[in-house]
């Protein structure tokens, strides 16, 4: 495995500048935003697609520090209710997709998206209790009418090009949990899979490590963000796990996205390296810093130091022991 950071944390350097940060820490790998979510603020796809000249100065000058490319990151709502939302989405993914096959990147990162509560709706509808009925009834239409027939056609697309789509399970988007994941994965085709990130299954009540055996079983897992999420069960008493405080309101929040190690012991963590190499898994681990405490460098230097000490970077040899 390799060590890597997903780069809008660097949103305020130059990509030179992120590129020395990056070097300078040790890592091996960054994973880049594209647009939607993440911002494109060291990548202009327009521009890199365009030019062939373009592409391979920009790869130059992260090859001559040593660094590859884990993943270009899209996260966005291809499948919104919002016509110009989806229209952007499903535009940016596609082109994340050609600039991936162009730039020999294995692996987009994304969301599944979130579809509204019919063909009228004009906000995103997460359905997650199956009664009163209509819930049921939301959820069965979003997946048959919005939710498969686009990642069958976006899926197809990626297979052709060469490139994986990890889909990172987050609340609030119809793909959350390994089950839902699967399904679509099923229902589409193999080249969707996981960015899995262990922060968003914690508050869940899901446990990583059996995440990663139940996907990594199924070879869905295509990309490793590491996140911690620290759960607080008075305030889980008081709120609940689908707290809807803002990320702000530390002191009273459930849970609270922590650098790595400061929301679970480094004994879970390394149990969670553990399990992916168990299950085949052999790429970047990447660091994403969402820590509302810490700052932005104390935060990164943390997981970095945490990470490089259980970090398992060789494969294993014969067992000469047995």
């Amino acid at each position: 495995m390799k060590l890597g950071v997903f780069t809008p944390l660097f949103a305020n350097l130059s990509f030179d500048e992120m590129i020395e940060k990056v070097s300078s820490a040790g890592l091996d790998a960054v994973e880049i935003g594209t647009g939607g979510y993440p911002g494109n603020n060291h990548c202009d796809i327009d521009k890199l697609l365009e030019s062939e000249e373009a592409r391979d100065k920009y790869l130059k000058k992260l090859e001559d520090k040593g660094i590859t490319i884990s993943a270009f990151s899209c996260h966005c709502n291809p499948i919104s209710p919002n016509i110009e939302e989806a229209k952007a989405g499903d535009e940016l993914i596609r082109k994340t997709i050609r600039l991936a096959s162009l730039m020999n990147v294995g692996v987009i990162n994304t969301f599944s998206g979130t579809a509204g509560e019919g063909e009228n709706a004009t906000k995103p509808n997460w359905p997650v209790t199956p009664w009163p009925t209509e819930y049921s009834d939301i959820k069965t239409w979003q997946w048959e009418n919005r939710l498969i027939p686009y990642w069958k056609e976006v899926g197809n697309i990626a297979k052709e090009h060469g490139i994986k789509i990890a889909i990172e399970l987050h609340g609030g988007f119809l793909c959350h949990t390994p089950y839902t994941i699967l399904k679509l994965r099923e229902e589409t085709s193999d080249a969707i899979g996981v960015n899995l990130d262990p922060s968003h299954l914690w508050w869940q009540g899901i446990d990583p490590v059996g995440a990663i055996k139940i996907l990594g079983k199924a070879g869905a897992i295509y990309h490793f963000h590491a996140k911690d999420t620290y759960m607080d069960q008075d305030n889980i008493n008081m709120y609940g796990v689908t707290d809807m405080q803002p990320y702000g309101q530390v002191q009273t929040r459930a849970w609270t996205f922590r650098s790595v190690g400061c929301g679970h012991s480094m004994k879970e963590w390394s149990d969670i390296i553990s399990a992916l190499q168990t299950f085949g898994y052999d790429h970047v681990i990447s660091i994403e810093h969402e820590d509302p405490i810490m700052s932005i460098d104390e935060g990164f230097n943390r997981a970095v130091t945490n990470l490089k000490s259980i970090l398992i970077k060789e494969k294993p040899v014969d067992m000469w022991w047995a």
